[in-house]
């Protein structure tokens, strides 16, 4: 009788593993097959030396109002408009909300849905302190040892630049385009865009504008940053998360330091301890939405075990979840994520204080909402005596769009002609971008810049020494050239 059993549990386990296998086996790459494309002609060193000089205009966006920044965008305004003489002659050119501009390249075709490429003119500022840590100044815009250096070379000065540039040579070319192209550039983008882009999708809304797709900055081309694959992967963000900022705060009889209440009585000590219940306890989550697309993406480009996990995901999701949840990105891509930023409480030492007070920032996964959030961060709680408001606007995540589309296999395609060594997969993005406005008049939006990134790169957007490649810059025209070409047949 044991024996049979025995029998009988490996010939259960031979035919799951045979069934693993052929799953893996039929799971077949996903990638489009393009051909790639020739190289285009590009003027480097125009395109090298006009990124340098948008990056000595010190278009900074603060929480509070910066001095002189007008000057700086109206300097910016008038680089382009010199660099790109046939864009600001044969475009209708507005601006909004005091430095933001919106191109309309008007298509021939009305029936023909209009598609929209963004990037933003601000930047964010150096951090105090830090100004002697950068090889070169950071709004310098020196260009040495094959790169530019400065802040916006990344974020995102380059992206505005090279579709510009891209667009200036389409019009030397004499093309004529079927479908309208609006180029947004925002100037508040780091400090939400409420000037800027709201103020253009609020105008595009009243003149009836429907947008088929957005393409604003986000993901990018990275090199060895995804574990398990060699190749690199261009990752096409299909939303962005949301943020909230919840407040906790405790009170307590304030008094003096020699007579303390008893163990989790004072306002610190309750505060605490509601802080430690919720860092011990992340929100739910899992591989869904945009995580479980790139999944399916890029699992038939790795080696057979990697591949075999990824490919099984009705056997494997608990292991795999498990340890995605051990890395900081990929965590991010499962769930809300818990990060705990500010805390305050007591003016002196020997005094027992009131009250005490932290904030807490969540980064909302979409299918989640900033009410959903407070009721889950209230549940972990679980102390009616915490008090628990927001700390400032917050806003939810943006839809989802579809990777099943004509339209997101237009950007793939550009994508993998450009850079055919590259594995394209949808995905999620972290930050939050100006992209997240257009969902009530656009029906998809795609965060993207063609730039490639390895683990170094990570830290240099809003970080020290922030610098791109003379060769990505070029890149990043061909990128937007066909790109163009492509929309507008």
């Amino acid at each position: 009788m044991i024996k049979r059993l025995v029998l009988l549990l490996l010939g259960l386990l031979l035919l799951l593993a045979l069934a693993l296998v052929a799953n893996t086996l039929r799971q077949g790459s996903r990638q489009l097959e393009v051909a790639p494309l020739p190289a285009l002609a590009v003027d480097r060193e125009a395109v090298v030396q006009t990124v340098a000089a948008a990056v000595r205009a010190k278009t900074v966006s603060g929480e509070t109002p910066v001095p002189g920044v007008a000057a700086e965008f109206d300097a910016l305004h008038a680089l382009l408009r010199e660099r790109f003489p046939r864009v600001f002659a044969g475009l209708e050119r507005e601006v909004v909300g005091g430095h933001s501009l919106l191109f309309t390249w008007k298509g021939s075709d009305p029936a023909r849905k209009p598609v929209a490429l963004m990037a933003h003119q601000d930047v964010v500022p150096i951090a105090p302190g830090t100004e002697a840590s950068w090889t070169q100044p950071p709004f310098a815009g020196v260009v040495e040892g094959g790169f530019v250096w400065g802040r916006g070379t990344l974020d995102d000065k380059s992206n505005l630049v090279t579709q510009l540039q891209a667009l200036e040579m389409l019009l030397a070319a004499g093309v004529k385009p079927q479908r309208t192209v609006y180029f947004v550039f925002g100037h508040d983008e780091e400090i939400g865009g409420r000037q800027g882009v709201v103020q253009i999708v609020a105008l595009l809304r009243e003149r009836g504008v429907r947008l088929e797709w957005v393409l604003d900055e986000g993901l990018a081309v990275t090199e060895g940053v995804m574990p398990g694959i060699s190749k690199p992967v261009a990752l096409i963000g299909l939303a962005e998360k949301g943020s909230v900022s919840l407040r906790l705060a405790a009170s307590a009889p304030p008094g003096h330091s020699s007579m303390p209440p008893g163990p989790g009585q004072g306002a610190i000590a309750r505060l605490a301890a509601a802080l430690v219940r919720l860092d011990a306890q992340p929100l739910p989550g899992g591989i869904q939405g945009a995580a479980a697309e790139m999944f399916e993406a890029i699992a038939p480009e790795m080696p057979f075990g990697p591949r075999l996990a990824l490919s099984n995901l009705w056997l494997t999701r608990p292991l795999i979840e498990r340890e995605l949840s051990k890395g900081t990105a990929t965590n991010a891509m499962l769930r809300t994520t818990t990060a705990m930023t500010m805390l305050s409480a007591g003016v002196k030492e020997n005094v027992l204080p009131g009250r005490a007070e932290g904030v807490v920032n969540f980064r909302i996964l979409p299918g989640d909402t900033i009410d959903s959030v407070q009721e889950q961060v209230r549940r972990i709680v679980a102390d009616p005596g915490i008090e628990i408001t927001k700390h400032g606007e917050g806003f939810e995540p943006s839809r989802l769009s579809t990777s099943h589309s004509d339209a997101f296999r237009l950007v793939e395609r550009a994508v993998r002609e450009v850079f055919p060594d590259a594995v394209v997969a949808p995905s999620l993005m972290l930050a939050a971008s100006d992209a997240r406005h257009f969902d009530g008049i656009s029906d998809a939006s795609w965060r993207f810049m063609p730039i490639r990134f390895d683990s170094e790169d990570l830290k240099r957007p809003h970080g020290t020494n922030e610098r791109i490649a003379v060769d990505q810059l070029v890149a990043m025209v061909r990128f937007y050239h066909r790109l163009l070409t492509l929309a507008v047949q």
